[in-house]
């Protein structure tokens, strides 16, 4: 009796690894093609959970295989599929290292647009851009081009600079203006259709801890306030943009790509955030520009004839990485308290219709017209 109970277990573990085979291998068709429809690739993120939520109620995920994440909720638990799922205790270098592909397509001449979303307090910033110790995407991101600027040196040369901006409000700021971000500015667009910013300040980065110090001058001038949700929630959508330039050695054609790193202001429920005057007008102005968000990602997933990219800043500001042409990575941030099992089925609800959208596959920039 033992040797059969231990024969049908050890067929159950062959099943079992077999199924696991077959997932990972539906998994690379299914990328293969996404890659040649140019869908918008969708990592999962969920933050840890802390000391107060584990006390005050149990985690609502649940991890049923790789990428699948399943919410508990009231009703009935929801599983959704992405690209990939990070728990908890994954670290930045895990999360950056299923990024880093994305990041040698800039210096090949791609546009590539990179954003977190989420509730306030899901970990946005985190990812994005981390403390200096451990530090995000933003930082790795700029690291990965200087790592494959100086593989390639014998072959091209690499120019790359740098600016930052944050949409509050509504209202266009620069955040490295020596000035301060007082000055409103307006978004432009390029006799190809490519967007910009006229004004904005630039800075060169020529070594990887360049970056650092843009970073700490942004951070300076971001708009950030504390709310019941959280301790330092930031109250803008911010943006670093990386403009990067290869030209070829022998040939002198030139590669003109761009990195923009999206972070997201997050979604908040007013009536949970407990805001009031100037903040009850920057939650409200946060809230409308995820809507407009969405929208667009609704009207993209449809294939819309009519895409609202003029309805907010925010998208107008990506309308050239959401409108095709570019290779778009969107991180959905997750908290695992069930006390935000709500918001968590939104971000993720939106993050599933992101997934479907096909923008074509990325349009390489070459020649002498800058990337704006």
């Amino acid at each position: 009796q033992g040797y059969f109970a231990s024969g049908a277990f050890a067929s159950m573990k062959d099943a079992v690894q077999r199924y696991k085979r077959e997932c990972r291998l539906r998994k690379q068709l299914y990328n293969q093609l996404m890659e040649l429809k140019g869908n918008i690739r969708v990592y999962c993120r969920v933050r840890p959970i802390s000391k107060q939520e584990a006390a005050a109620g149990a985690e609502c995920v649940k991890y049923p295989v790789d990428d699948e994440i399943t919410l508990i909720t009231d009703r009935a638990p929801k599983t959704y599929e992405f690209d990939r799922v990070f728990k908890g205790q994954a670290t930045q270098e895990q999360v950056f290292e299923d990024t880093a592909p994305l990041i040698s397509s800039v210096l090949d001449g791609y546009n590539v647009c990179i954003f977190a979303y989420g509730q306030t307090g899901s970990g946005k910033t985190h990812t994005m851009e981390g403390p200096k110790a451990d530090p995000g995407v933003n930082t790795r991101a700029i690291q990965e081009l200087f790592r494959i600027a100086a593989e390639r040196e014998a072959d091209y040369t690499v120019e790359i600079s740098a600016s930052v901006l944050e949409i509050y409000n509504e209202q266009i700021r620069d955040l490295l203006s020596p000035k301060g971000p007082e000055d409103k500015l307006e978004v432009k667009h390029t006799a190809d259709g490519a967007v910009y910013v006229p004004g904005l300040a630039s800075r060169v980065v020529s070594a990887p801890e360049d970056i650092g110090d843009v970073m700490d001058t942004a951070r300076q001038h971001r708009s950030t306030f504390s709310t019941n949700m959280n301790e330092h929630s930031s109250r803008s959508h911010m943006m670093l943009s990386v403009f990067v330039v290869s030209t070829n050695r022998t040939t002198g054609v030139k590669y003109r790509g761009k990195l923009h790193l999206v972070d997201l202001a997050g979604s908040e429920r007013i009536s949970k955030s407990e805001v009031s005057g100037v903040r009850l007008k920057e939650a409200q102005s946060i809230n409308k520009s995820l809507s407009s968000l969405g929208d667009v990602i609704a009207s993209l997933a449809s294939k819309a004839a009519h895409v609202p990219y003029r309805n907010s800043k925010l998208t107008y500001v990506l309308q050239d990485s959401l409108g095709g042409d570019s290779k778009v990575l969107m991180f959905v941030q997750v908290s695992p308290a069930d006390v935000n099992v709500g918001e968590s089925v939104c971000s993720l609800n939106f993050a599933q219709r992101a997934r479907s959208v096909e923008l074509g596959k990325a349009k390489q920039n070459v020649g002498d017209e800058p990337a704006r």
